[in-house]
């Protein structure tokens, strides 16, 4: 199989495209860089940096549609580095008045969640791990034991 090189881009939908675009430069301080203008020149969807992706790309999409049918849905979790800077995240949304979850201990590590203005769950997760094992509550992650299943076999995902 080729190997895959990344992940070129996250295409989030939103129902208002400056609504949008204003709050996540407010929040990550999102910056547009490429724009796309559908056939009757209206733009429609952009594409931009967020610090701290690298060379992953946030691309926004006017989709009302798609939107409302992903409210409450977690597509992407953004990766911050341990439990100081969830923290951080905390008070910085609290310094914005954005509503949002309590520290959480996820299944591995430390969890803040929040809503987009469509209402699109945001989750930001720490690579550190706490160090405790939450596998027998429901809704955490637990260990899977490799099976040895090649990927073209039956049932294989």
């Amino acid at each position: 199989m080729p190997e895959l090189a990344g992940i070129h881009h996250v295409k989030l939908p939103v129902t208002d495209l400056p609504r949008s675009l204003r709050w996540y430069e407010k929040v990550f301080g999102f910056r547009t860089t490429i724009e796309f203008a559908d056939a009757d020149g209206v733009v429609r969807g952009v594409g931009g940096e967020m610090a701290g992706l690298g060379d992953t790309m946030i691309t926004f999409r006017e989709n009302a549609e798609a939107a409302k049918g992903c409210q409450g849905f977690d597509p992407v979790s953004f990766a911050v580095r341990g439990l100081a800077d969830i923290e951080a995240w905390a008070a910085h949304l609290d310094g914005l008045d954005i509503p949002h979850s309590p520290v959480i201990e996820a299944s591995i590590g430390w969890l803040l969640v929040f809503d987009d203005p469509d209402g699109l769950a945001l989750h930001l997760y720490s690579w550190d791990a706490h160090g405790k094992d939450h596998a027998d509550l429901p809704g955490y992650g637990r260990p899977v034991a490799a099976t040895g299943q090649a990927a073209d076999e039956p049932g294989a995902v």
